[in-house]
């Protein structure tokens, strides 16, 4: 070696070798708010079924000649206004006869652990620990967008037609958002994918008008007329360039809508989610079943509006 390449100091690789690495837990990129999980009162169930009774609303299937209220619903008939002793017509409040029924769905993982890895390898990190915890992550994923998209109860799919509206012009504009929250009382949440919270922004800036500001859980969300705007990138956008806002009602007490989960299920990791040992094999892997079951339910039909078609890049 010459003189002018002779090393001064310890190098940086060979004093890599006596130094500690300073690591992160492991980081996945599939981990979301999950706002609509966060906002919706949970209804803890027995079994694995939630009955909606409501009063009678005839259809043309099945009709019914007594007045109906506004609503459409079987009217109760009552007198006002009266004096004197009329007499008072007879009434009951009637019910459906075929009340829809929610069954619990479930997402589910198996994951597999060599215990080779778990008894060598978990320091200082629990090896175990952390794989069910990205797992769990996404069957958390998971479980918001079936709660959004599923085709039998998702909430993209169970707003009825008088609580569907499409915008006038295209992306969402203040007066789309008004016309979405006059069809109901105490909209508590509209949630919506970013493109289309980002869209309204820029039509509130274009008509002059600026969105409220709201805290909600400790993080500052925009809002209109006092009601958050929750993002949720489980609500699609199209090809096409469109996507749907959801205006929600929440709550048993308000005849809203209201997540559904098993009380008390075994091995509970966290309400309605499972971690169940299945067992060790013949190659010494241990296998655990991590399982979520849920399902949501609009008790009332108004309690659930979806304004569609919303262009996002406009």
């Amino acid at each position: 070696m010459t003189e002018p390449d002779r090393p001064l100091s310890l190098g940086t690789p060979a004093a890599r070798t006596l130094a500690t690495t300073t690591k992160t837990a492991p980081q996945t990129q599939e981990s979301s708010p999950r706002w609509l999980l966060r906002a919706l009162p949970w209804v803890e169930l027995s079994a694995g079924s939630y009955r909606v009774n409501r009063r009678l609303t005839p259809t043309p299937e099945r009709p019914d000649p007594r007045p109906l209220n506004r609503r459409g619903e079987v009217a109760i008939e009552l007198a006002s206004g009266h004096s004197g002793e009329p007499t008072l017509p007879g009434t009951f409040p009637d019910y459906d006869p075929s009340p829809r029924e929610y069954e619990l769905s479930v997402s589910q993982a198996v994951v597999r652990i060599h215990t080779r890895v778990a008894d060598l390898y978990s320091d200082p990190m629990d090896q175990t620990r952390e794989q069910l915890r990205l797992t769990v992550e996404a069957v958390r994923e998971a479980q918001e967008r079936e709660l959004v998209g599923n085709p039998a109860f998702g909430l993209l799919h169970s707003a009825g037609p008088a609580q569907r509206l499409t915008p006038r012009s295209g992306p969402p504009a203040p007066a789309d958002l008004d016309a979405l929250l006059t069809r109901r009382r105490k909209t508590r949440y509209l949630l919506a994918n970013p493109l289309a919270i980002a869209a309204f922004g820029r039509q509130c800036s274009a008509a002059g008008v600026y969105p409220d500001s709201v805290e909600v859980d400790g993080s500052r969300m925009t809002a209109w007329r006092g009601v958050p705007i929750l993002p949720c990138d489980k609500i699609p956008v199209s090809r096409s360039g469109t996507s749907s806002i959801l205006a929600l009602r929440t709550g048993e007490d308000d005849q809203g809508v209201v997540g559904l989960h098993p009380a008390g299920i075994p091995d509970e990791y966290r309400p309605g989610l499972s971690v169940r040992v299945m067992g060790i094999d013949e190659r010494g892997i241990t296998t655990y079943l991590v399982s979520a079951y849920y399902s949501v339910a609009v008790l009332v039909p108004d309690a659930l509006g979806v304004l569609d078609d919303v262009e996002v890049y406009g």
